[in-house]
């Protein structure tokens, strides 16, 4: 007896010291999270083709070629296009400026579609003339877009562009070492999920890969196939920087029913322009996609890979971007997999003890 308390107090020691290190390390890797979980999510991703590339050339693995590669393709994959909107943007500013300080100075003449809507139309135009097609009403109107305030937003702006930079340079840093430890990393988490776990620690594991997977295939690849038929619609159509527009769509429509605020500024875009019938019809396509992308092409994707019922699986993307913004989308529906598959063996096997 008097042996045994020692080896008592030592297990609690031990105890209380893993926990409080656990703690004390979440605690100072916290502002690390998002780009250590972006790295692995990327990392299971890419996993099939990443393996099938190492399998066809296994020499790439010296020097640690093949991550190195990967982890540079994976980076130009995001800048590329980031930077081709911000030149974009970069370029169309000063003809943006041009047209604040005409409104400002001129007034905004009503547009022609205002003239051609089916009702409401005389009030519009009332409220139209009253504020904006005079000098003084545009003024009053854009007097709350002062010097002062657009400081404010830009230094925001800049701050959280900041914070983006350094965040996406520690995820391609972090993408690195799990591609090039990938084996070793694969192994211990498989050895501490069976230790912690049991049998469950596996099928965890494998549920989170799928799960993972079948979001990125519903959300990542369906939001690309909208933002590239909505592109053709609005080359055809006629609305204003259509490729621009469409790569706007296709992020939008990363989150479900999300891409709806692309048809519509893309239908107010050709409203002034006075092509009414095209800003209908852009919104119809629009609202067509996004019925067979949501209600058809995503349930099968993601609800097939997790084994979830298309609500739940709403709910997980909703719920997580709601939390954690941008990652909760591959977070949140993997966690709900995961609840809902420790439940279905919890029901079906009748006890807690027997899920582990």
């Amino acid at each position: 007896m008097t042996e045994s308390l020692p080896a008592r107090r030592q297990s609690v020691a031990r105890l209380v010291l893993v926990i409080a290190l656990v703690v004390l390390g979440g605690w100072i890797i916290h502002g690390f999270f998002e780009a250590l979980a972006w790295a692995a999510i990327i990392a299971i991703a890419i996993a099939p083709l990443y393996a099938r590339i190492d399998m066809r050339w296994p020499k790439l693995r010296r020097w640690a070629i093949l991550p190195a590669l990967t982890t540079l393709v994976v980076g130009l994959v995001v800048l590329v296009p980031i930077a081709l909107g911000l030149f974009r943007a970069i370029a169309e500013a000063q003809d943006v400026a041009h047209w604040f300080a005409s409104a400002r100075e001129n007034g905004i003449p009503v547009p022609q579609w205002l003239l051609q809507l089916p009702f409401g139309r005389d009030a519009a135009i009332g409220w139209w003339q009253q504020h904006l097609a005079t000098p003084e009403g545009a003024h009053a109107q854009f007097a709350r877009l002062n010097n002062q305030t657009l400081m404010y937003h830009g230094q925001k702006i800049w701050w959280s562009a900041l914070h983006r930079a350094v965040t996406f340079f520690f995820m391609l840093l972090a993408l690195f070492f799990v591609l090039r430890d990938n084996e070793m990393l694969i192994a211990q988490l498989r050895s501490a999920g069976q230790r912690l776990l049991g049998p469950s620690g596996d099928r965890i594991g494998v549920q989170i890969v799928q799960s993972v997977r079948g979001t990125i295939d519903g959300l990542v690849l369906v939001g690309m196939g909208e933002g590239a038929v909505m592109a053709v619609a609005y080359v055809v159509l006629g609305v204003p920087h259509p490729i621009l527009l469409g790569v706007a769509t296709a992020v939008a429509a990363m989150i479900p029913f999300g891409a709806a605020l692309m048809y519509l500024i893309a239908g107010a875009e050709l409203l002034m322009l006075g092509s009414v019938t095209s800003a209908i019809i852009v919104v119809a396509i629009g609202l067509a996609v996004v019925a067979v992308a949501d209600h058809w092409l995503r349930p099968i994707l993601i609800g097939g890979a997790t084994r979830l019922p298309f609500l739940w699986v709403l709910i997980g993307i909703l719920g997580g971007v709601e939390t954690l913004g941008l990652l909760g989308l591959f977070v949140g529906p993997a966690t709900m997999a995961v609840l809902v598959m420790l439940w279905r063996e919890f029901v079906e096997r009748g006890g807690a003890a027997e899920v582990v």
